[in-house]
């Protein structure tokens, strides 16, 4: 695979990770697994910047926003930590404050990093007035009613002392014991069990009932206080008069002065954590003076005042009993080791993924193998050893599967491809729904009164065996003996108003393998129709900025499919955008040539409406400031680095009207 391809493969696998992390809030892959995916494809994109990309993964923060809740925008952006899994990268990050500081002395605050769902508390008087989640980091979820049901969590404050208001951020969480005993009710239930106790955390606060909240008996740790008128110039000192103020404040916290106090610090936690009530994943290094933290300022996407040291992932042996294998949306066969039980960070670990045949024959795996097990970033279990010493004589090597597990359609392996692919992606039913899972997403067709289970549920009634098949649905089919006609109408309504996403989203809703959402933009706006660009061959294909040579085969052979080619007709003839609206288009050439940073939260349009404005006046949307930028669309609350970098490179900063005012 060449490595434009490989920049979009990595973009969408991101985005999907991003996805299943915030939004559902089912992981599979651990923290350590994608900070490396992340490294890569800033890597890539470094080599490659005619492929900037203002919607990679690179330039964006994941979200936990969910539509069901109001969303607010934070007085202070919540910026995510620089993650580190070594001392040596702890050791260059303290060296950088140093130099930062031009040689002052510092103090550093050493923190436990709770693994639950940020949340953020605003104090007035005394009292808490709102509670916000993290989401994208600019704005996030109004969860007030839900966190008032935890008791870790004051409502009013005692005696006095506290500013007149207040912001305090930390960490809501499951305790273990708590996480054990709802999974172990869930299994009883038949119910899908959580992965870990934030997946559980997080899906508790965001539920509709505050009643099953309280039930859930959650945690909250905090651990950073914001206002104008705090107590004390440095942050230790600040949360020792929080937990004064009746705030729970982690008993491990520290203040530091050198290296080897931090070395100290990391080695004792990374054992004695384990008999802590609650999940943790690592540490957390902060300056302790607010004034040097203003000094040092910011990155583009976290502080450089502060660092996450995370913990490595605990290891245990266990033997290997069976392999079995998964069907993913793209037809990926993912083999998974079934294992006997073993208790591994907090919990027991019976699976483990086992990625692709060449992971297995790397290991030589043979069943009845003892392997060694570690949960990536607390999350998911992998293989990463085996005792050769214990392994039966009668030991069988594993043989990976020549058919799909689901249908039985001989397994392809594609050039420049590590796993093996079912090719009926049209018979297949984890891919069948798979893909209507992905049309159905809220950046591709967002009909966002499905989901993946009532998806499974219609497959199984034989409602619908593909994409098409969604318009065909009727509220009398789906409203069981009449008591659910209203969800039933609602889902009717939101597959109707699909109708009216436009062309870009539609080529990307196709689920065709390799196009991500912004290769889905450009060709739809380079083709401007869906004939045209069925029709197109490898070499136009390729005329498109971004798609390489991988990508425009994998076009080329969707299209080829009579099958695909009757579901985008019967599309079509339900009334699906298949070109490019005159609102879409390109409209001028005022901001051609311009490379534009957007930045803030806006009055008039979205962000997202914004980034169409600028690519309909012939401009190109960028993530970060560089020399090159023409200007910055600034809203209200624009980033402070970004800002501090633009007057050092004396970038024009643009208000919302004059910008408005440039393009009429």
């Amino acid at each position: 695979m060449d490595e434009k391809a490989r920049i979009e493969q990595l973009r969408q696998e991101l985005h999907e990770h991003n996805y299943r992390y915030y939004v559902l809030n089912q992981p599979t892959i651990g923290d350590q697994e994608f900070d490396f995916l992340m490294h890569e494809l800033q890597d890539l994109e470094a080599k490659h910047p005619e492929m900037a990309d203002a919607n990679s993964p690179t330039q964006r923060v994941g979200s936990d926003l969910n539509a069901e809740f109001r969303q607010v925008t934070h007085r202070y952006p919540m910026l995510s930590l620089a993650n580190t899994y070594n001392e040596q990268d702890v050791a260059e990050w303290y060296e950088s404050v140093s130099r930062g500081l031009a040689g002052e002395p510092f103090e550093v605050c050493c923190e436990m990093k709770y693994d639950g769902l940020s949340i953020s508390l605003t104090y007035v008087d005394g009292r808490l007035t709102q509670a916000v989640t993290r989401g994208d980091g600019v704005q996030g979820d109004d969860v007030t009613a839900n966190v008032k049901t935890i008791r870790a969590i004051p409502l009013v404050l005692p005696g006095t002392g506290y500013p007149h208001e207040f912001e305090i951020r930390g960490e809501i969480l499951m305790p273990w014991a708590v996480f054990e005993r709802l999974n172990k009710e869930r299994e009883a239930a038949e119910e899908p069990l959580f992965a870990n106790p934030r997946n559980a955390a997080s899906g508790t606060l965001k539920s509709q009932k505050s009643s099953l909240v309280a039930s859930r008996q959650l945690d909250a740790y905090l651990y950073y206080l914001l206002g104008e008128e705090l107590p004390a110039e440095g942050h230790y000192e600040n949360l020792e008069a929080a937990r004064h103020w009746g705030f729970k404040i982690s008993e491990g916290m520290k203040k530091v002065h050198t290296l080897q106090e931090i070395y100290d610090f990391i080695n004792y936690w990374d054992s004695a954590r384990k008999d802590l009530p609650v999940a943790t994943d690592g540490i957390v290094l902060k300056v302790n003076s607010l004034r040097q933290q203003r000094a040092l300022g910011f990155t583009a996407k976290s502080p450089r005042w502060a660092i996450a040291y995370k913990f490595k992932a605990e290891r245990a042996c266990t033997r290997l009993n069976e392999v079995t294998y998964q069907v993913g949306r793209t037809g990926a066969i993912t083999p998974v080791a079934n294992m006997e039980p073993v208790q591994l960070a907090g919990t027991t670990v019976k699976r483990a993924t086992l990625n692709n045949e060449d992971f297995i024959r790397s290991f030589d795996l043979h069943i009845g193998d003892y392997v060694y097990v570690e949960k990536g970033g607390e999350i998911i279990p992998k293989i990463v050893g085996v005792d050769i010493d214990q392994r039966p004589i009668i030991a069988q090597p594993i043989q990976f599967i020549k058919r799909c597990p689901e249908c039985g359609t001989p397994l392809v392996r594609y050039e420049g491809e590590a796993a093996w692919y079912c090719p009926n992606d049209t018979g297949c039913p984890p891919q069948i729904k798979g893909r209507i899972e992905h049309f159905i997403a809220r950046k591709a067709m967002n009909i966002d009164s499905l989901g993946p289970e009532t998806i499974d549920d219609y497959y199984r009634q034989g409602l619908i065996r593909n994409v098409a098949d969604l318009y065909d649905i009727e509220v009398q089919q789906i409203n069981g003996d009449g008591s659910r006609t209203k969800s039933a109408q609602k889902i009717v309504h939101g597959i109707a108003a699909s109708k009216d996403v436009p062309f870009e989203r539609v080529v990307f809703a196709l689920g065709i393998r390799f196009v991500g959402e912004t290769s889905a933009r450009l060709l739809a706006r380079h083709f401007k129709n869906i004939d045209a660009l069925m029709e197109a061959g490898l070499e136009e294909l390729q005329e498109v900025e971004g798609i390489g040579e991988v990508m425009a085969k994998s076009i080329i052979t969707y299209f080829h499919d009579e099958k695909n080619r009757e579901i985008i007709e019967r599309l079509r003839n339900y009334g699906l955008q298949m070109e490019i609206s005159a609102l879409n288009a390109q409209l001028s050439t005022r901001l051609e040539g311009q490379s534009i940073v957007i930045s803030g939260v806006f009055t008039h349009h979205s962000r997202d409406e914004y980034k169409m404005i600028i690519e309909q006046n012939g401009g190109k949307n960028v993530g970060s400031v560089s020399s090159k930028t023409s200007f910055i669309l600034a809203g209200e609350n624009m980033g402070p680095s970004k800002l501090q970098k633009a007057e050092k490179l004396g970038i024009k900063i643009m208000s919302e009207d004059e910008f408005l005012e440039l393009i009429s």
